[in-house]
């Protein structure tokens, strides 16, 4: 991984830290999106936290594409590290605009990423895109259809996308979570509650929840020469629960 430079969206959300220091520890260039880098400040705190990544503060995906771009001359790997609500509601009270909101946050951003950094890739002919994306769709979620449906639109995007792109030599795979202990998802407070933490863990066939760092390695092999024959993979990441 070494030279490499990787682009990660959403850094503070999801497992975006850990995948980050993942990543420049095995001695990639990264180069860290998040939406709360608007404000200077947190922009600045983070970078001071992590001097030798490179902080993109803009937001649009072309702008962020592109701003990573012009820090570092390219992105080899881009990781659309996508979060949104996993909102509960029944079918009858489901709100469309949650629906709009979940699509635009984990479906339309990251396919607007991959519009903004593929002709880059296919002019050097090589390039990874990996979207962390859940394993929710594979089994489907009664009450959780906005973040089911987004999900698995996500999916469907790096079928769709690794099919279009596989003659320019650019893989896209995805890596769909579930029970990974996360500040998004399945937060610290939740995670050290006795009783939380068995009515979860009884539902996955490992019985304990991932942990981060054992994504961020799984990630660290997508993002590596070892998975160049391997595209169009929506690998589950859910202790056999998917």
């Amino acid at each position: 991984m070494n030279a490499q430079v990787v682009l990660i969206t959403n850094v503070e959300q999801f497992v975006g830290r850990p995948v980050a220091v993942e990543l420049a520890t095995r001695g990639a260039t990264v180069v860290c999106h998040d939406r709360s880098f608007t404000d200077g400040e947190i922009a600045r705190d983070f970078a001071a936290e992590f001097p030798g990544f490179t902080v993109i503060r803009a937001q649009q995906p072309a702008g962020i594409v592109a701003a990573a771009t012009d820090a570092c001359g390219r992105i080899d790997v881009m990781i659309c590290n996508d979060a949104g609500a996993a909102i509960r509601a029944p079918i009858e009270s489901a709100s469309p605009d949650d629906m709009r909101s979940a699509l635009e946050d984990m479906v339309v951003f990251p396919f607007e990423l991959s519009s903004a950094v593929t002709p880059q890739m296919k002019k050097r002919r090589r390039g990874k895109i990996l979207f962390i994306t859940s394993a929710t769709p594979l089994r489907g979620l009664p009450n959780y259809s906005m973040y089911v449906t987004a999900r698995g639109a996500a999916n469907a995007l790096t079928v769709s996308l690794a099919r279009e792109l596989g003659r320019d030599n650019i893989q896209v795979n995805a890596i769909a979570p579930n029970y990974v202990e996360s500040p998004t998802y399945f937060p610290p407070e939740l995670v050290n509650d006795p009783d939380a933490l068995a009515r979860m863990t009884r539902n996955i066939p490992l019985g304990r929840l991932g942990r981060a760092d054992e994504l961020a390695a799984l990630v660290a092999f997508y993002a590596s020469d070892k998975s160049d024959f391997i595209t169009g993979h929506v690998m589950p990441f859910a202790g056999g629960w998917a």
